[in-house]
């Protein structure tokens, strides 16, 4: 039962901390969407897609309005577009039209972005999956919604270099073709190893074949609550802020729960998971880098800083996983650079570099992500970060992902602003020492040893 006073904590929470549910994410099958003829593929997404998404933005404002919680986005993500368009997509133009659709029914149905134009490639690319990762420039440029993921690496298979010196040639190609916006399209591109079936959160959000036909996903939020939880707790001991953190994590996730169980019964659609990651805002006081800097550290980048990020991921999964029977996606805390703040302080401030930031992903829920580097960066540069970030993952058994963004036209020193959610970027130096002969190798790189328990 709810007393009164968690009640009275919640509201204050939500007036004074920045708490929110950052997400409503509903997950759609495309499987049974697949023709050998497109124009009946679009056809087939457009009507599955807008039947079970016409009342999800609706149902969303109406929960808000009755809990007085507010739910940011509400999104939706669709089977990996790879294998929807399999059969019937035999150029990159057959892919870019199916991107079209997703876009034009996620304006129809009002949710903020729609996700899945993705391929799942940690072992090798049939001929559609290379095609859907060369048509990514060209679908995120003429599309204003749709986020796209690839998954490159697992524990389980390695990591697919060949794609990876790819995607790095696709990132800067992404980047040219939308250098008008100062390379938004790039934000929208997100590359994994280890990628979860179930992520409600974007750029990575795609709806995996191991799921039911159409599921509810919630991604809440919170980093301002736990900040304010701490304050109360300062110069305390180790234990006392484990407890702190977990009783705090374990309120937040509650009412992603809450959320969640309304959203799927209004929308007699299956709950799946709550994804308890601290998720910040470029909005003061609702920072990750802020949490670490209350743990006792001058600035994010610090030393210590992997040590209390550790800490803090730890005891966030620890409280979430009391709170809700179905925790999943990432779960944990993103520490993305022009979405907080804080990060972008300690940037600014010289604390944090990218070699700092790959460190703290090693224990963390996601990667490098929303980073601004110049546009100059060579592709073979990016493919060696995004192959050095998803070893980490492989190796130790996690999520990892880069979302790197080479503005167009900037350099060190300068600042990218891209609004909103995304926030505003210094664009970060990048070690400009040659891995090419690395990168052009090609082939994959082995699964660790460790990955054989069979």
């Amino acid at each position: 039962m709810i007393n009164i006073n968690e009640v009275s904590e919640t509201n204050e929470m939500i007036e004074k901390e920045n708490l929110d549910v950052r997400t409503i994410t509903m997950g759609i099958s495309l499987l049974d969407c697949i023709d050998s003829d497109n124009e009946k593929v679009k056809k087939n997404i457009y009507d599955k897609i807008y039947n079970y998404a016409a009342n999800l933005v609706k149902t969303g404002k109406e929960i808000e309005k009755e809990f007085g919680i507010p739910i940011v986005n509400k999104r939706i993500s669709v089977t990996p577009i790879s294998l929807i368009g399999a059969a019937s997509c035999k150029t990159t133009s057959d892919f870019v039209d199916l991107a079209l659709v997703l876009d034009n029914v996620a304006k129809d149905v009002g949710v903020n972005f729609i996700g899945g134009y993705s391929a799942l490639v940690s072992k090798g690319m049939t001929p559609a999956e290379e095609l859907l990762i060369k048509s990514i420039p060209e679908a995120l440029s003429k599309t204003d919604r749709v986020c796209s993921s690839i998954n490159l690496g697992s524990t389980k298979t390695g990591i697919n270099m060949d794609a990876v010196k790819l995607m790095g040639e696709i990132i800067k190609e992404t980047a040219e073709k939308t250098k008008e916006s100062d390379s938004l399209g790039c934000a929208k591109l997100v590359v994994f190893c280890n990628a979860p079936d179930d992520n409600p959160f974007m750029a990575g959000a795609f709806h995996g074949v191991t799921e039911a036909d159409c599921i509810i996903n919630v991604g809440v939020s919170g980093p301002g609550v736990v900040k304010t939880a701490l304050e109360k707790v300062r110069g305390e001991n180790f234990e006392v802020l484990c407890e702190t953190i977990k009783k705090t994590a374990f309120k937040v996730t509650r009412v992603g729960q809450l959320v969640a169980k309304e959203a799927s019964e209004r929308l007699n659609v299956p709950f799946g998971i709550v994804d308890l990651s601290l998720a910040p805002t470029p909005a003061i006081g609702d920072s990750v880098a802020d949490i670490l800097c209350e743990i006792g550290l001058e600035y994010a980048g610090a030393p210590g800083t992997t040590a209390a990020l550790a800490l803090l991921n730890d005891q966030v999964k620890k409280g979430g996983v009391m709170a809700s029977s179905y925790v999943g996606g990432l779960s944990g805390a993103f520490i993305p650079v022009s979405e907080d703040q804080g990060m972008i302080n300690a940037v600014e401030a010289g604390a944090l570099t990218l070699e700092k930031l790959e460190a703290m992903t090693c224990v963390c829920s996601v990667g490098l992500d929303m980073i601004a580097i110049p546009g100059d960066t060579r592709a073979t540069t990016i493919s060696g970060i995004i192959a050095d970030e998803l070893a980490i993952g492989m190796v130790n058994q996690k999520t990892t992902a880069v979302r790197i963004i080479p503005v167009v036209g900037k350099d060190v020193g300068d600042t990218v602003e891209f609004g909103g959610l995304l926030g505003h970027a210094p664009i970060m130096p990048v070690n400009m020492f040659s891995c090419d002969a690395f990168i052009n190798r090609g082939g994959r790189i082995p699964a660790p040893i460790h990955s054989f328990k069979n």
